[in-house]
């Protein structure tokens, strides 16, 4: 079975895909790395939209979502952006966990794992 990788770089690919199972890498924001957990979250979900679609699938068919963030109390900013996002009746396996990220100025990131 063919493997194809998206967005490849030197330590890792944003996106793998295998059969009919999408991959993403743990998706940082970028645009608004320092800004609100909100905001970096929002950017996160535009993001995964993106990898999804040019794989092939959408957030529809997510299986699995790991997410980490900075400060556990600001569990309800994320999950404010992330219920207005995620498709009703589809929701992944999911779980949330604190932890220190790569940089100081990230306080989200998302992995998740999709169905064709």
């Amino acid at each position: 079975m063919a493997i194809q990788r998206h967005d490849v770089g030197p330590r890792m690919s944003k996106a793998v895909v295998h059969g009919d199972t999408v991959y993403l890498a743990g998706l940082t924001a970028d645009k608004t790395a320092g800004k609100s957990v909100g905001e970096q979250t929002k950017e996160i979900l535009s993001l995964i939209d993106h990898y999804l679609k040019e794989c092939g699938t959408d957030k529809s068919k997510l299986l699995r979502a790991n997410i980490w963030i900075t400060d556990i109390s600001k569990f309800n900013e994320m999950n404010k952006e992330w219920d207005a996002w995620v498709s009703p009746g589809n929701t992944p396996a999911r779980a949330t966990v604190e932890a220190k990220l790569a940089a100081a100025n990230l306080n989200v990131e998302i992995m998740v794992v999709a169905a064709k």
